[in-house]
């Protein structure tokens, strides 16, 4: 009976022993491991680094991921694309941790303080986050008005206040006229070390790798998914850097409006429409152009092509249309956040662009025909009247070689008296005041084209 009775005993725990080593040998097989994603922050904050960062968190979100972690190493860069980056941090559902590894300067200390958490790798720095205006390549960056620095100096504070983080600190990386005693005196801007930050809680801990984040996080076991941009997103903050967009503009301008001085031939209003296009779709993809935008810069296209190539003089279209492809393409270029001085640069950056290209169409339209290149692309071929082609009024052809007066600006249509009679006119490319003298050079379709007329040898136009 007490053989049976161990027996039975014995039984009883090999079993209980079976059952829990099977239940923790499946509980390991199927716990996956934690998933971290990291992500660059280098180089300079622009905006098409905004839909990476926001990329990023929604697929870690959606993998449940542990948590997001952001390897930083900037000067700064753009203050629009910075709070595009701080509200999307903010807002994220899982940790988001920030890893300063060498330095979060400007923008890059806000991206840094709207992280739940800091780690700095020794001789790290962050702050000098006073924002300053860019101007013209080679020349020094300019000082912002007060009202610029006072809205940033309120980001900061408000970025800080939300992660439990020291406001007044945060606000001394912005403002020089902030004054912590034992930590900046006024009229200095506040850059904090590893160590400076970790004493005054803007640091939680110091990592010198990835690894010892992620140690420190008690997430040494995690799985890392690395992210990196698609090429679609390189290409968009190609796309919208500064000196690109500038280009796109003035090359769609131009194009376009060659396209309606030389209409039929093809390759300008292509390549206008094209760099238009990408202009439109890169800035679309980091949320600054819509529909608004994208009409107003063709209601303005159309008001210029009227007032340069129909409409004699300058008037009033063509000041609205300046006006619109200003409106339009300067709207396309602010972003969230921006500042009064940051919009003031994007319309000069925008008239800038307006006013080459339309020298350079004035240029081309006088000029490239004359070129060897331009001549085997225009063609010149005549559709004669005694071979059954008549295309110009025949009345007008006793105006060829006639001169006259220009009684109106010709820029370049206008009115011109020939033997007493008034004549719609056209010039040959130039502008031509009134009362200079005129002389028919061609009657091409229904146009009379003029140019001014010469003068006897040592005597020129007034």
């Amino acid at each position: 009976m007490l053989t049976q009775t161990r027996l039975h005993h014995f039984l009883s725990a090999l079993v209980i022993y079976l059952s829990v080593f099977l239940a923790v040998g499946v509980s390991q097989a199927v716990t996956p491991k934690p998933i971290v994603f990291v992500a660059p922050i280098e180089g300079v904050i622009d905006l098409g680094l905004a839909p990476f960062v926001q990329r990023v968190i929604d697929e870690a979100t959606a993998a449940g991921a542990k948590a997001v972690i952001l390897e930083i190493n900037t000067f700064g860069g753009r203050v629009d694309a910075a709070v595009l980056i701080r509200d999307a941090l903010l807002e994220s559902k899982i940790p988001t941790v920030a890893f300063i590894n060498k330095r979060a300067i400007s923008a890059g200390a806000l991206i840094s303080l709207a992280t739940g958490k800091i780690v700095m790798a020794e001789g790290s720095t962050i702050g000098a986050a006073t924002p300053v205006q860019i101007g013209l390549p080679g020349t020094p960056a300019q000082p912002v008005a007060e009202k610029t620095v006072s809205y940033m100096r309120k980001e900061f504070r408000a970025t800080a206040e939300q992660r439990n983080r020291p406001p007044l600190i945060a606000e001394a990386m912005v403002d020089a006229d902030v004054e912590i005693p034992d930590l900046i005196e006024k009229s200095k801007l506040l850059t904090l070390t590893t160590k400076e930050a970790l004493q005054v809680n803007i640091a939680d801990f110091q990592a010198n790798s990835l690894e010892a984040v992620l140690q420190s996080l008690s997430l040494a076991d995690a799985e890392i998914s690395y992210a990196s941009e698609t090429w679609a997103e390189s290409l968009v903050r190609f796309l919208t850097h500064p000196v690109v967009s500038s280009l796109l503009m003035t090359v769609g301008i131009l194009g376009i409006m060659l396209e309606m001085r030389v209409p039929g031939f093809g390759v300008p209003g292509a390549l206008g429409l094209m760099c238009l296009a990408l202009f439109f779709w890169g800035h679309g993809l980091v949320q600054l152009a819509g529909l608004e935008e994208f009409l107003l810069v063709g209601l303005g296209l159309i008001l210029v092509g009227l007032e340069i190539f129909i409409i004699p003089g300058f008037g009033i279209a063509g000041i609205l249309g300046i006006l619109a492809l200003m409106g339009g393409l300067g709207l396309s270029l602010i972003g969230t956040g921006a500042s009064w001085d940051s919009m003031l640069s994007a319309l000069g950056q925008v008239a800038l662009s307006i006013l080459v290209a339309i020298i350079a169409t004035l240029i081309l339209v006088r000029y490239f025909p004359r070129l060897p290149f331009g001549k085997r692309l225009i063609l010149e071929t005549n559709l004669q009247a005694q071979e059954g082609y008549e295309s110009s009024p025949a009345e007008d052809h006793r105006w060829l070689g006639k001169q006259g007066l220009a009684i109106s600006d010709l820029h370049p249509s206008g009115i011109a008296r020939f033997d007493g009679e008034r004549v719609d006119v056209v010039s040959d490319g130039t502008f031509i005041d009134a009362g200079q003298q005129l002389e028919v050079v061609r009657i091409d379709g229904n146009r009379v084209v003029v140019r001014l007329a010469p003068l006897p040898s040592g005597k020129d136009h007034a």
